[in-house]
């Protein structure tokens, strides 16, 4: 059979005639459906084939719905359960639910009661199923530290690394801090890949990217009629991301009023879908980030003050990439290996390497990724010069003598080769040395110690 337009329905009910009759009647809606009539059956179809849905009875002989929706979500933790339940066991459905199931229908019902249920249930699966693809992509990356996927070992990482594996095993809130560019959502990604949470979905919102009017609605949902254009009710991310982490970019762009909602959230897990009356909890974590001083956010009234505290229950502030110039040598080969253009990597010529370790990177690692991808592309051979640079980068002080050497090296090699013929240069002088290579001396203090550079000590620092 090919394979549907709207998904993968398995259907699991003791009644013969009516498991059928939802079959052909949901296959007609363009749902590939298979049925089975107990819960072991319906074991074994899903062990032999995926499914995005699971459409089960509560009450059956032998294994009941909740005991199949338990082994099933053990089994594929991104497939959406919901129970079909009589009057009499709407209690039972609703602990269901609270075991997992996305939702309920009562019997008898109509073909236009399921649906909807059905329609918003797709909408969570694909939700869980690009989050899956999105971690294992990440997961395909070569880093420099697998467990935190963060590049770098200089003293500014290696704070934020500490923190994240801190509050990583925890549920406190976090607010990560950072100019643009700097790599937040990495660091989300890496406290909920390291959390017990991390088998759940991480959603991601980035509240700049969407008009004010639909953050709202997506973050809480809505019910159908719920405003123009509301054609049918759709679950907010904050319900999609139940059980994991609810990552909320930008999160000084939201508007006061959702603000107070988020800080409910925040407080006791309650909310509301817009359009409803009907409570709603959440079981989320939620870490927060924004490249704006919210302490001066707050002072100007465009940011709560009791939000701001809830947030920042604990702070992991990402520096900018200036004032961490000795991780630009292993970011640029990470970033040459793993977005490679050509064939083989790339290397990178020393006078090249002197360029980026003199620009200031306003973009921050955004920005070294983007000029690093236009110099694969300009660069002759595999071997990026300066003349593949920007214009704004080869400005710069002429070539040192150790490093004019056309030979490519390891990055390492050309990083402590440039800053040990800087010190020659200058004569031991920290400050010149320093300043020729456009980097403070602080920086340089650390490069030494990076590489054990001997102090030529031919002048003392003024």
């Amino acid at each position: 059979m090919a394979a549907a337009k709207r998904g993968r329905l398995l259907i699991v009910d003791d009644e013969v005639e009516l498991n059928n009759a939802l079959c052909e009647t949901l296959g007609e809606e363009d749902y590939e459906t298979v049925g089975a009539t107990s819960g072991a059956e319906g074991l074994k179809a899903l062990a032999k084939d995926g499914f995005d849905l699971l459409l089960t009875d509560l009450m059956m002989p032998g294994m009941d719905g909740i005991q199949l929706l338990r082994k099933a979500l053990e089994a594929d933790p991104n497939l959406v359960g919901i129970i079909m339940t009589g009057q009499g066991t709407i209690p039972s459905a609703v602990e269901a639910m609270r075991l997992g199931a996305f939702d309920y229908v009562t019997k008898p019902f109509n073909l236009q009661t399921v649906l909807p249920i059905l329609a918003r249930a797709m909408d969570v699966r694909r939700l869980r199923m690009e989050n899956l693809r999105l971690r294992h992509y990440v997961e395909r990356l070569s880093y420099e530290s697998p467990r935190y996927q963060m590049i770098g070992s200089g003293p500014a990482m290696q704070r934020v690394v500490q923190l994240i594996e801190k509050v990583a095993p925890t549920d406190a809130t976090v607010l990560v801090r950072g100019r643009s560019g700097t790599g937040k959502e990495l660091v989300a990604r890496a406290v909920h890949g390291n959390s017990m949470r991390r088998d759940r979905p991480l959603v991601t919102v980035n509240c700049a990217a969407l008009q004010e009017a639909l953050v709202e609605s997506e973050l809480f949902g809505h019910e159908k009629g719920a405003f123009t254009g509301a054609l049918q009710a759709k679950p907010g991310l904050i319900e999609v991301a139940e059980g994991g982490t609810l990552f909320i970019d930008e999160v000084a762009e939201m508007a006061p009023a959702l603000q107070a909602k988020l800080l409910r959230v925040l407080e006791d897990g309650h909310y509301r879908r817009v359009g409803s009356t009907k409570e709603c909890h959440a079981d989320v974590r939620v870490i927060a980030a924004t490249n704006k001083p919210l302490e001066e956010e707050q002072k100007e009234g465009r940011f709560r003050e009791d939000l701001f505290y809830r947030l920042n229950v604990v702070s992991i502030v990402l520096p900018p990439l200036r004032e961490r110039r000795e991780d630009i040598p292993a970011l640029v080969e990470h970033l040459l290996t793993s977005r490679q253009l050509g064939t083989v990597p790339c290397k990178v010529h020393p006078d090249a390497v002197r360029a980026l370790l003199n620009y200031d990177w306003p973009g921050n690692i955004r920005e070294l990724a983007n000029v690093l991808e236009r110099a694969q592309i300009l660069a002759e051979g595999n071997l990026i010069t300066l003349d593949d640079l920007p214009e704004n980068m080869q400005v710069m002080v002429p070539p040192l003598a150790e490093t004019s050497s056309t030979d490519p090296l390891n990055l390492g090699e050309m990083e402590r080769r440039t800053v040990r013929a800087a010190l020659e240069q200058a004569k031991g002088n920290k400050v010149h040395a320093a300043t020729t290579l456009g980097i403070s001396r602080r920086s340089l203090y650390r490069f030494i110690e990076k590489y054990h550079l001997e102090d030529p000590g031919r002048e003392s620092d003024p």
